[in-house]
């Protein structure tokens, strides 16, 4: 437990400087003029205005150097099951009242601020450079500009949860502002409601699932990714072990457009993580 927590505080202290959040980068997946490699790093075929396409191009060979895994600065994963989620409709961390990608809106949008650089907080990413080229941004740009839309994907019959973040067994060096949740399928949010989901913390170190403590969060669905939903918690998160709990029908208003509910007729644990405490 020492090793790991050693390591994470290493990775956070090594990028704390780095706003929005990045490492020293060293130009994976770029050449020397920002473009992304053709093969090897920059996937196969040609970049196109699809998320799909970014992905594969853009921010899985070059992004996730460093925007990856627990230790993602501001928390921003960009690896391929998590992108989507906390990047569109999602508020930014160091400028709160700009989304990270507003739908439609790219001069608005705080991934082109950043990769353009000239967001009003941090350095331009990638860190370091070499930076995209103004063509491969602007293919960025005319995704978000054409909505912002996800990659297509079979309909669901049913509803489950895809990803959470922080994912379960996170140990993070930096509390949480909010945790992410994808579905399987849109949300119903007509049967949203403030007792849909429970943030539970230890008490004196007891596990939260012996004396749960609830604290009180916000639940939003972005602008835009109606697959999503955001917990906010409303007071700062201290440290210790928490979960994220759906409750069990008829408490739980989680349930899809398909009018099928989460968990039926149980509980669903939803995530669990440790917020370390600071040397």
């Amino acid at each position: 437990m020492a090793t790991k927590q050693s390591f994470l505080l290493s990775c956070a202290l090594a990028g704390a400087a780095l706003t929005f959040g990045g490492c020293a980068g060293n130009g994976m997946g770029l050449d020397q003029s920002g473009r992304p490699l053709p093969a090897g790093g920059g996937g196969d075929g040609a970049l196109t205005a699809d998320f799909a396409s970014i992905q594969q191009h853009v921010l899985t060979p070059i992004c996730t150097v460093c925007h990856a895994g627990a230790a993602a600065p501001q928390g921003l994963r960009l690896d391929a099951s998590n992108s989507y989620a906390l990047l569109v409709g999602i508020p930014s961390t160091e400028v709160p009242s700009i989304l990270r990608v507003k739908p439609g809106d790219p001069d608005n949008s705080y991934l082109i601020q950043k990769l353009e650089g000239h967001a009003a907080v941090g350095a331009r990413m990638p860190f370091g450079g070499p930076y995209l080229d103004a063509a491969t941004i602007a293919i960025i740009r005319q995704w978000i500009t054409d909505g912002a839309q996800r990659p297509a994907a079979a309909a669901s019959r049913g509803f489950s949860v895809g990803t959470v973040v922080p994912a379960p067994d996170d140990m993070l060096v930096d509390a949480p502002t909010r945790l992410v949740i994808e579905f399987d399928g849109e949300l119903d949010q007509t049967r949203l409601d403030p007792s849909s989901l429970h943030l539970e913390a230890a008490v004196n170190g007891v596990a939260a699932d012996a004396v749960p403590s609830r604290r009180a969060v916000a639940l939003t669905v972005p602008t835009g990714n109606a697959r999503a939903l955001v917990v906010t918690p409303l007071s700062p998160l201290s440290p210790g072990r928490y979960r994220l709990v759906a409750g069990a029908p008829p408490d739980t208003g989680l349930a899809g457009i398909n009018g099928v509910r989460l968990g039926r007729d149980d509980a669903v644990v939803l995530t669990t993580f440790e917020v370390l405490e600071q040397p």
